[in-house]
This record gives C-alpha cells, sequence and structure tokens, in this order.
C-alpha cells in the first residue's frame, strides 16, 4: 500500500494542473474572505458601552460589613437573567458597585463597577448561598451549596464605594431577540423585554441600619445612553413581596458592560468565523477540479491501462489515490482556513464587527478551531466525492459539470427561491458539509455543523464506494 500511495503522490505532483488547483484552492479562500470582512460593517461599538438597570432590595450599610443571602429560587426568564447580592454607593443608576449573582445558563458570577469580571462555580441550580463581605476598599465574594461550607469567589478593590453605602438583594432580567427567517439570507429580529424573579431567604445585613426599601435603579433614556436593546426593561416596576423570611423580588433591566457579564450578547448575531471562511465555498470550485483530473486525466490519456498493469489491485490503487488527494487538499485547505482566520480579524475589527460586541476569535477556542480544521476537511471530503463522481461518469467535463451544478448552481438557485427550498438544500445535498464553518447557533443555519459535516460524510461514502465497486467490474 505504500509503494501505491508513493506511486500516486509522485503521480499527482507531476501534473501541472495539481499546482494550479492546490494554489487557486487557497487563493480562493483567502481572497473572497478578505473581501467579505471587508465589506461588513457595523456600528454596535460605538455606543457607550455599560447598562445599570435593575431592582434593588436594600438597607444602609456603614463602614466594614457583609451581606448574606440564599437565592431559593431564580425564574429563568432570560440566560443571563440575574439575582444576588450587591453593595452600591448609590441607588442612583452608574453608581460604584460590587455584585455577587447567580444566573440560569452561566452559573455564578462577581461583576464590580462593569469593569472587572470574576467567574465562580457554574452552578445554576438555586439554591445557591451568596455572601459579600467589605474589608476597606475590598469586597470579597463567597458561594455556598449548604450555609455553612463556603468557597471564596474572588476580592475586587473597589475604590469608589463610600464609607456609608447601600446593600442588599438585587434582581434583573435582560431582554430578548427575538428573530424571524422571512427569507433566504433574511432575518428580522426584535427586542422584548423580560421580567426576572428570585426568592430569597436566610438574609442577613450587618452592620445595618434603616428599614429594607425597594428602588428601581434605572437609567434616565438620553441621547448617547446604552443601546435601547440591552437597557430595554419592562413597564412594569420591580416589586417586593416579604413572607417570613423569605424576600420575593421581580425585577427587569441588566448589570455590566457590553461583551462582559452576558451584556450585549443579543446584539452578536455575527459570526465573525464562518464570515471569514465564506472563501471556502470558492476554494472548493478548485478541490473539485483536482479530484476530478486525478482520475479522468489518467482515463482521458490511456494511462489508467499502464497503472492497473503496474498494480492490478485495482482498490488499492484507487485507495492510495483517495489518501494522497485527501491529505493534500486537507493540508491546502488548512494553510488557507487558518491564513484568512488571521488576515480577517483585524480588517473585521476596523469595520466595526470586532470587541467587545464580536469577540476576536481564537484558534484556542474549541468551536473556532473546529470550524477552521473541519472547514478544511470539508474541503478534503468534495475532493474525495468528486474522485468517486470521476470514476463513475469517466469524462472531465462531465464530471465538472455535475458537481458544478450540485455545489453552486443549486445553492444559488435555493438561495433566491424559498425558506423551505433553502434550508432543504442545505441539509440534504453535499454543500451540507460547509455548516462546519459555523461558530453561532443562529436562526438562519440551516443545519448544525456536524450535521452537516456528517451529510458530506455520507455522500462520499456512497461515491466512493460506487467508484470502487464499478471500477472492479468494468474495463479500464
Amino acid at each position: 500500500m505504500i509503494r501505491a500511495i508513493r506511486a500516486e503522490w509522485t503521480k499527482l505532483m507531476s501534473v501541472r494542473s495539481t499546482a494550479v488547483a492546490l494554489l487557486a484552492a487557497v487563493a480562493l479562500t483567502v481572497l473572497i474572505g478578505c473581501l467579505a470582512a471587508q465589506g461588513g460593517h457595523g456600528n454596535a461599538n460605538d455606543a457607550p458601552r455599560t447598562v445599570d438597570h435593575f431592582s434593588f432590595v436594600h438597607r444602609e450599610l456603614t463602614g466594614d460589613g457583609s451581606v448574606t443571602a440564599r437565592v431559593a429560587r431564580q425564574k429563568d426568564s432570560a440566560p443571563w437573567a440575574k439575582s444576588g447580592v450587591v453593595m452600591k454607593a448609590s441607588t442612583a443608576s452608574g453608581s460604584s458597585y460590587v455584585a455577587l449573582m447567580v444566573t440560569p445558563d452561566h452559573g455564578v458570577r462577581m461583576l464590580a463597577d462593569a469593569k472587572t469580571e470574576v467567574t465562580g462555580s457554574g452552578d445554576t441550580n438555586a439554591p445557591v448561598w451568596l455572601r459579600l463581605t467589605r474589608s476597606g476598599r475590598n469586597v470579597t465574594g463567597y458561594e455556598s451549596a449548604d450555609g455553612r461550607t463556603w468557597r471564596k469567589v474572588g476580592t475586587l478593590t473597589v475604590r469608589a464605594l463610600p464609607t456609608r453605602a447601600q446593600a442588599g438583594l438585587f434582581v434583573a432580567s435582560p431582554a430578548r431577540k427575538h428573530e424571524r427567517h422571512v427569507g433566504p439570507g433574511n432575518v428580522t429580529g426584535s427586542f422584548e423585554p423580560t421580567t426576572g424573579t428570585a426568592v430569597f431567604d436566610h438574609v442577613a445585613l450587618a452592620p445595618a441600619a434603616g428599614d429594607w426599601q425597594l428602588t428601581d435603579v434605572a437609567e434616565a433614556p438620553t441621547a448617547g445612553g446604552p443601546p435601547a436593546e440591552i437597557r430595554t426593561a419592562s413597564d412594569n416596576p420591580g416589586t417586593l413581596r416579604r413572607d417570613g423570611g423569605a424576600f420575593t423580588v421581580t425585577g427587569s433591566g441588566d448589570m455590566g458592560r457590553i461583551g462582559m457579564a452576558g451584556v450585549g450578547d443579543m446584539l452578536n448575531s455575527f459570526d465573525r468565523v464562518k464570515d471569514s471562511l465564506s472563501g471556502a465555498q470558492f476554494g472548493i470550485i478548485a478541490a473539485i477540479a483536482l479530484g476530478v483530473l486525478a482520475v479522468t486525466s489518467e482515463y482521458r490519456t490511456g494511462t489508467i491501462r499502464t497503472t492497473f498493469s503496474a498494480s492490478p489491485r485495482r482498490a488499492r490503487v484507487l485507495a492510495a489515490k483517495a489518501v494522497v488527494l485527501a491529505g493534500t487538499v486537507f493540508a491546502a485547505g488548512l494553510a488557507a482556513t487558518v491564513t484568512v482566520l488571521l488576515l480577517t480579524r483585524p480588517i473585521q475589527s476596523r469595520n466595526g464587527m470586532g470587541p467587545p460586541t464580536f469577540p476576536d476569535p481564537s484558534l484556542t477556542d474549541p468551536a473556532v478551531l473546529r470550524a477552521v480544521v473541519g472547514t478544511a476537511a470539508a474541503m478534503a471530503l468534495v475532493a474525495l466525492f468528486s474522485l468517486g463522481v470521476g470514476v463513475l461518469v469517466r469524462r472531465t467535463a462531465g464530471a465538472v459539470i455535475l458537481l458544478f451544478s450540485v455545489f453552486l448552481v443549486l445553492p444559488i438557485v435555493a438561495r433566491i427561491s424559498s425558506v423551505g427550498v433553502n434550508d432543504g438544500v442545505n441539509r440534504a445535498t453535499p454543500i451540507a458539509g460547509l455548516a462546519i464553518r459555523q461558530t453561532l447557533s443562529l436562526i438562519d443555519d440551516s443545519i448544525s455543523p456536524w450535521g452537516g459535516l456528517a451529510v458530506l460524510c455520507g455522500y462520499t461514502a456512497v461515491a466512493l464506494g460506487a467508484a470502487f465497486w464499478v471500477q472492479g467490474r468494468r474495463d479500464a
């Protein structure tokens, strides 16, 4: 088998069209990706980025002290709904604060002045005990599952927290984004306020003065304030109901900064990695050509007879071709995907499609790595699929026309027809393999990344299986 692979490698590399096809695959993937990045513009990062809007149940705290509460129950009103304990300079929006919170989907978080965030445990199931302890300008957060054994979350320095501050409980629930697919590539969205509810018990604040009060910490709607979609709150003010030692609090809004504590997550409906890898849909043109020519060129020149005379075991010959072709295209594809990701990052950032609303993609992120490596693998699978079709058709023109129709013409026709047709084509044809580029789950995605790659793998397996069967049963 090694001799067969070596022979096929030599044969493939001796053909001038191989180098041209590989160069074209890399160039198209990189060039189209850079053009797509250059054409994308956004202004989500232009507005002020902080938000400080929530329901606050508080008493005065003078000097050092602590506030403790158990979040007994929390309504899953939004993935980043927040319930917990907070120390705040005053009840005015924008005043200095430090908060320790639990969220329905993202565990325990500690946040100070929309500048510093510390991640606690990933436990999102109430009840969760929370405690903030102040010593001078330093505030330490603790969490516990039973109120006896405490785990330190972190210590943050809050220099603007005065000696006489307000401390207690808070509830916030950001708006949800509702999207609707109204046409191929056309999505409309709206932001709807949500109301969070949390039940607190075992509440303790010491030292404390005065009675518990409820205040809606709310930003005044001013020009130049935070984007409306990140500060949208319900028209209903927060409520407080006490039943013995239990506090039931409702509230809307959010606290934090875009890119921190989930603020602005709903604005991020732009998949930077998928946009960077958009050129792969054109790079596969070269992969198709290379896969077809790897076998049809030998049929055209008649050298296939010489190949089978030297290696009578035809299945081994085809397997060697497949290994060499897949490895070569994968290497070229990986070079292209890594290069285009690195080149497009600064372009996207300059055009307003960068941090904090749109975080920089990193190859250390499993989703980004999967997209980059998976796209190269998808290009290799397309080449193998084309090899199988080339064996079955045995004519370069016929095989190329058929494959271009499947990978290029059909998706274009589907995209201008209807949502149903577009989704069906992107789910049920080999083009589904390019879904591996997705790193976000968006409404206009027709299929999951691994599901799409599995579809392409299935088509490739069928095409190669048929090629092995046919090649062993007909004359060269």
